[in-house]
């Protein structure tokens, strides 16, 4: 998939292997090596990257399969390309291959207290289902939100 000249591909171990020096500093990424390194192995999860043209990894987000549900793992932008449509891009991806493979729903978690967020998947039709008292660091709550795709 090709839009706004970004290139969607499955991620590989190969391209973790070369965000993994960088997933702190340059992605804000709360996930380590080895856990991305899980998730890839996982055969109920699928990860994406985004390219930009001249083939850098700009951002990567990833789902997991429960039966005929996914759970958005996470969607993140690098934080020197944020407000360009990468996220979008990326969303709009796993969605679409969400209703591909017949999924009912797209399910995720967002920190009440990160108004961006949940804006951006209101804009999607994600719909506030629940919450999660003191998820974060036993801190903040979490905004469960879902999109269904049965009509």
């Amino acid at each position: 998939m090709e839009k706004n000249n970004l290139k969607i591909l499955p991620m590989t171990f190969n391209d973790l292997d070369e965000i993994k020096d960088i997933l702190q500093s340059d992605f804000d990424e709360f996930w380590d090596y080895t856990t991305f390194k899980e998730e890839l192995s996982s055969s109920f999860s699928k990860y994406i990257v985004a390219r930009s043209s001249d083939n850098t990894i700009v951002g990567f987000a990833g789902i997991k399969i429960v039966l005929d549900e996914a759970d958005l793992m996470n969607i993140v932008t690098k934080k020197n390309m944020r407000s360009l449509g990468i996220a979008s891009s990326i969303l709009e991806y796993l969605i679409t291959y969400c209703k591909s493979v017949k999924l009912k729903s797209l399910n995720l978690e967002v920190n009440a207290q990160n108004s961006i967020a949940i804006n951006f998947y209101k804009k999607y039709n994600f719909k506030e289902v629940g919450l999660r008292k003191k998820y974060y660091n036993n801190t903040y709550d979490a905004i469960l939100m879902s999109l269904s795709f049965l009509n």
